[in-house]
């Protein structure tokens, strides 16, 4: 007879009213149930945190939102436990769409499916530049921003997963690259670690003089992880034929009326200066990802690109951890340890 496996779980306790609360999550201890035909059983190893959360837990987006007192999800790093399903196999590590909970089981399939990772594989790294933020930075800087050498590049949430890949891949490209990030310390480490030009601190100067005087010729390109004020700061110092890629609008996430409230003022500014604003999810680009991956893999491994993690441990502080994304706590990609692989 098995031993039964205890199961330490966060469940979705309310939708979120302005910002996160541990409150809006109850802790919940099971136990694993029986394992089926064509079914997975893996133990978390790290967890992915990422603002898309707050969306999976407040509203019906690309996916639905999360019912009341179902296991609360993420990104994550797990390994196999127990198989009944070809292709996988005891002691694999995978990546996929998984609870914030010590087990879960999984038949390999759905929206984000299952991947086995190659062995030697660090889930570290996995997670994050290989992940989907990584991803995302590329995508979105590469295939919707289109830089070019010489232009001036602009990135809003710039100490953040996204954002600091975002822009040293615009680096890469031959880009002036200007940062937008909050305090001190993050701005420090754009410019000593990762190689930006500029880099504005939006919680002690004025956004709007500091990117008049970093982009003296308006801005070419801007990557929004922000939305709100900054988006119309910069709608208002565009190029000529400057793109601006949607990626993200954290600012705006802990607002009453949410993503869906009042635009921007100066969107007009896009006609002016034949300029073209374009939403992306880096799901639309799955039949690239190995383009991206291979890209991202040789760029690390000479150095050109940094991958800043910031790394939380315990299964118990899981929603703290997602909290520390809404306060700009996180510097680089907010990861959590659950558990060490075996």
């Amino acid at each position: 007879m098995k031993t039964e496996l205890k199961n330490r779980q966060w469940l979705v306790a309310a939708r979120p009213r302005g910002l996160v609360k541990e409150s809006d999550f109850r802790w919940n201890e099971t136990v694993v149930p029986p394992l089926e035909d064509n079914q997975i059983l893996v133990r978390n190893i790290a967890f992915s945190f990422d603002p898309t959360q707050l969306g999976w837990m407040s509203m019906d987006t690309y996916i639905p939102k999360i019912p009341l007192g179902q296991v609360m999800r993420a990104g994550a790093i797990a390994q196999v436990v127990e198989s009944r399903k070809a292709g996988f196999s005891k002691g694999d590590l995978v990546q996929g769409l998984f609870g914030w909970e010590d087990y879960s089981i999984s038949q390999g399939k759905g929206l984000f499916g299952m991947q086995r990772l190659p062995p030697g594989t660090d889930p570290l790294l996995a997670l994050s530049l290989f992940g989907t933020t990584g991803l995302t930075a590329y995508f979105g800087t590469l295939a919707v921003g289109e830089p070019k050498a010489g232009e001036t590049f602009v990135v809003s949430g710039a100490a953040g997963a996204v954002g600091s890949v975002s822009g040293m891949i615009a680096k890469i490209m031959g880009c002036r690259v200007v940062g937008i990030a909050g305090g001190s310390e993050k701005c420090d480490w754009l410019i000593r670690e990762a190689g930006f030009d500029a880099a504005i601190d939006y919680k002690h100067e004025g956004v709007g003089a500091a990117l008049t005087a970093s982009c003296p010729e308006g801005i070419d390109v801007y990557f929004d992880n922000v939305g709100g004020e900054i988006l119309d700061l910069v709608l208002a110092r565009l190029a000529t034929g400057a793109r601006i890629v949607l990626c993200g609008a954290i600012s705006r996430y802990n607002e009453a009326e949410g993503v869906y409230g009042p635009g921007p003022r100066n969107y007009f500014n896009l006609t002016f200066s034949k300029a073209r604003m374009e939403g992306f999810l880096v799901f639309h680009f799955t039949k690239r990802y190995q383009e991206a991956i291979t890209a991202l893999a040789q760029w690390h491994a000479q150095g050109k690109i940094k991958n800043k993690i910031d790394l939380q441990e315990g299964l118990e502080n899981a929603p703290k951890t997602l909290i520390r994304l809404f306060t700009g706590a996180n510097l680089g990609k907010q990861l959590l340890k659950a558990a060490d692989p075996q």
